[in-house]
């Protein structure tokens, strides 16, 4: 097993964890924390020319897996409120990247589809993700980006697993409660 290694301000070599006090190891939490903050600072620092926010990306790649779905469903996929996505997808649809189209059976509900114009786009940001993961995984081989990938996803169930055992929290009624205290 590969030894986690820190490089800090000023250092010219690296310190194997296993040799760190505990209170300087970081913790998991604390590292994938860092390291989805990074990644979204990356995106951020090298996409511009993609004219897209992050947010506006993580639609358009989540509308592409699932064209005719409705905003409601589309937002719980992206874990954002129904009216944060409403207004990321008036601004897509406004730039002729997204529409809305009636649903067949239910004239209340819309469908979100691609537009052809966001075709090409969607596929620079599958490029430019390819790319950029190809430079985030450096120094790291096929069998250890499998073994990665399988391990963050058995957590991501394991971390499912326990949102879905913890009774739901009426959001209203914590933050009426917090304002009393």
């Amino acid at each position: 097993m590969v030894n986690e290694m820190r490089i800090g301000e000023g250092q010219t070599g690296a310190q194997p964890a296993n040799e760190r006090p505990p209170h300087e190891t970081p913790t998991f939490g604390f590292l994938v924390s860092d390291v989805a903050r990074m990644l979204r600072e990356n995106f951020r620092i090298t996409a511009p020319e993609l004219g897209l926010t992050l947010a506006q990306a993580r639609v358009l790649v989540q509308l592409s897996r699932n064209e005719g779905i409705s905003q409601v469903a589309l937002s719980a996929i992206l874990e954002i409120q129904p009216i944060t996505l409403l207004r990321q997808i008036d601004r897509l649809e406004k730039a002729q990247l997204v529409e809305r189209r009636v649903h067949p059976s239910d004239r209340r509900a819309q469908q979100l589809y691609l537009t052809p114009r966001s075709q090409s786009l969607v596929e620079r940001i599958f490029e430019r993700s390819a790319s950029d993961q190809e430079r985030v995984m450096a120094g790291l081989g096929e069998t250890e980006r499998a073994q990665l990938q399988t391990w963050l996803m058995r957590i991501k169930a394991n971390l499912a697993q326990m949102a879905a055992a913890v009774p739901a929290v009426d959001e209203s009624t914590e933050r009426a409660g917090k304002r009393r205290r």
